[in-house]
């Protein structure tokens, strides 16, 4: 049976009389790649940074990795990666200069995940090039490399495919895929119906609330 790696009961987030998430509940389990799918202003981003404790639910649940209660969550998120909006870059730094000062600033153990991590998303060649001098398709790369240094088996991001071209969106969905045959999971926000599609399992959003999860229609 698959292990559930984060649930959502009635989760809720409201901002004085606007309600930006409405009562959803889900479940994401092991080695699957979910598909949040929404248009702007559906509450993708919202849902997913409760998810990572960039902001607490109004009311509602939140179950990570079998941890109900506020402490337990705060030490499950280490199992946690993510891309929830864009990441910060030092422009005048390499990919492994930047990394390098994210994994200082939250204590991962160990240089040896940097290398990893740009290997997995095809960056390990960049050398002595600047962040600044990147295509934004390895901007978008490296988000995914910074998300990857602490090895999670959880891995959320928000809209990847925003704004780079065809084959770079498809690069980025090849790479997940294989994360995902390696046995992590993947909840991924799109906007675009064809990456839904890919997806094992859709999660849909409408104005805050959960309008449908399941296959992907087709």
């Amino acid at each position: 049976m698959a292990q559930t790696l984060l649930a959502t009961r009635q989760i809720t987030k409201r901002y004085g009389s606007s309600v930006a998430v409405d009562g959803v509940s889900l479940t994401l389990q092991e080695g699957q790649i979910y598909g949040l799918v929404g248009q702007n202003g559906a509450g993708k981003t919202t849902l997913m940074r409760m998810m990572t404790g960039q902001t607490l639910p109004s009311s509602g649940e939140l179950e990570l990795f079998g941890e109900t209660s506020p402490q337990g969550i705060d030490r499950m998120r280490a199992n946690l990666g993510a891309v929830v909006e864009t990441p910060s870059f030092f422009p005048f730094f390499t990919a492994h200069e930047n990394l390098e000062y994210y994994r200082r600033q939250r204590g991962i153990v160990g240089r040896g995940c940097i290398d990893d991590a740009l290997r997995q998303v095809e960056l390990g060649d960049t050398g002595s090039k600047k962040f600044k001098d990147f295509s934004l398709g390895m901007k978008q790369r490296l988000g995914l490399a910074l998300a990857l240094m602490n090895r999670p088996a959880l891995l959320l991001l928000d809209e990847p495919g925003v704004g780079v071209d065809p084959l770079s969106r498809r690069e980025l969905w090849k790479m997940v895929s294989e994360l995902a045959v390696g046995g992590m999971s993947v909840l991924w926000s799109t906007a675009y119906m064809d990456e839904a599609e890919r997806c094992a399992h859709v999660l849909m959003l409408d104005q805050g609330r959960l309008v449908y999860q399941g296959p992907p229609a087709g």
